[in-house]
């Protein structure tokens, strides 16, 4: 080395300082990219993206080939500025060249590339992968000597290298990817999304329609009063039953029931021939449970039964898809905010029969949804009896008013949200 000149060496020292850039940037531009982007990349065809991901599948071997080619760089490098360091200060020089290479390396080959590449790693991992391809083959035997000592290491504490599972997401953690993917998807997209993922936690008893609202026609009626419910009802598919709901005979079709009057054959036989079987769910049952079931079965309306085989309530396939994208038009339902009016002064009047669940995701309130499903089962579990009118109480942080009450039933509250105030942790004072 003695017979290079000075200057050569000053080049040689900035390629390997440049060599070490590279080294760092790669490491931490590979770490870094987004997954799920580079898997969506490979099944379009990306050539780039394929050769990454081939890289990343065994990142014992990545890591392994990177380190070393960085720690012969550096070795490289410290050597070639000592021996600078000595021609231009003599032996102090070499302290002198050990403090300017670590700051040179700190700064050039360490801090600053691999901001950049944690910055930019799609732009710095993807032309990396060209070069460490062709090295992980040439290097390939001193890889595999290091990989071998470091996964024996890892196999005494009961880690296999290859079999890694850090890709997948629990839906908490999918929740959040769809939060932070902002401006990428619109709003009402990621409420649908987001409606997706809480189908899980959303049961059959939820969103039913609740048995004493149920709209039904009692087949041992009078033919006329029959016809005239039929005439004037609401929904395609209608519910018979005998006396009671309890005793259903079964769903008929107001198309069939137009098809039979169309051929003068409407009677009440004809009408409970025309009858389709009902189709049961248990109330405890998911949603996206139910939806793959109303698939499976071709179905698009059941009634919800409890662990005694007790009719509950009513649910259709429209129900569980307005749970994914919200209200349709054309409900022909009771609206929603007729159950609601909202004052002057910042409170709200609600009906004693609205759903909780629905008040919540309306006006943005937080009541508990896990027991009771109407406001008067609510404050009556609060108070464990029926109140008189004009008693307040505060429920999960809302001041509540009772308004009206009947002899079985809370009739109308008063919610006052403006007043509200975030209940303490059940375990402090």
């Amino acid at each position: 080395m003695d017979s290079i000149a000075t200057s050569t060496l000053f080049i040689i020292l900035g390629v390997l300082v440049f060599c070490s850039a590279y080294f760092s940037s790669s490491e931490t531009g590979m770490m870094s990219l987004n997954r799920y982007r580079l898997k969506h990349l490979n099944n379009e065809g990306h050539r780039t993206a394929r050769r990454v991901q081939k890289l990343l599948d065994r990142p014992d071997r990545l890591i392994g080939l990177i380190l070393i080619g960085n720690n012969l760089v550096n070795i490289a490098a410290s050597a070639v500025a000592t021996v600078i360091g000595l021609r231009l200060f003599g032996d102090v020089g070499i302290a002198i060249a050990t403090f300017a290479l670590t700051l040179v390396i700190l700064v050039f080959a360490e801090v600053t590339p691999k901001t950049l590449a944690a910055l930019y790693p799609e732009k710095i991992a993807f032309p990396s992968s060209y070069l460490l391809k062709p090295l992980l083959v040439i290097l390939f035997p001193f890889v595999w000597a290091v990989n071998g000592v470091t996964n024996g290491l890892l196999a005494l504490i009961k880690i296999n290298p290859t079999d890694s599972k850090g890709d997948e997401l629990s839906p908490e953690e999918l929740r959040t990817v769809v939060f932070e993917a902002g401006n990428l998807i619109p709003k009402k997209h990621q409420d649908m999304l987001l409606s997706v993922l809480e189908l899980e936690n959303v049961s059959a008893e939820d969103i039913m329609v609740p048995r004493n609202e149920i709209v039904a026609i009692d087949i041992n009626d009078e033919w006329k009063d029959i016809q005239k419910q039929l005439t004037y009802a609401q929904h395609t598919r209608v519910l018979l039953y005998r006396d009671t709901i309890d005793d259903a005979v079964g769903f008929v079709h107001v198309r069939d029931a137009l098809r039979l009057l169309s051929k003068d054959q409407f009677s009440k036989a004809s009408l409970l021939r025309a009858v389709r079987e009902i189709y049961y769910t248990p109330d405890s049952t998911p949603l996206h449970t139910l939806m793959y079931k109303f698939q499976a079965e071709r179905e698009r309306i059941g009634l919800v039964v409890d662990e005694y085989g007790d009719i509950q309530g009513l649910v259709t396939l429209e129900d569980i898809l307005e749970e994914i994208i919200g209200d349709f038009t054309t409900n022909m339902m009771p609206d929603y905010h007729k159950q609601t009016n909202q004052q002057q002064d910042g409170s709200v009047l609600v009906d004693g029969s609205t759903n909780i669940r629905d008040l919540n995701k309306e006006m943005n309130w937080f009541f508990p949804i896990a027991g009771p499903k109407t406001m008067n089962g609510l404050i009556l579990e609060e108070l464990g009896e029926i109140p008189e009118n004009n008693i307040s109480l505060r429920i999960a942080g809302y001041p509540v008013e009772i308004l009206e009450c009947s002899e079985n039933m809370i009739e109308s509250v008063r919610v006052m949200p403006q007043f509200y105030v975030s209940p303490l942790p059940e375990d402090e004072d």
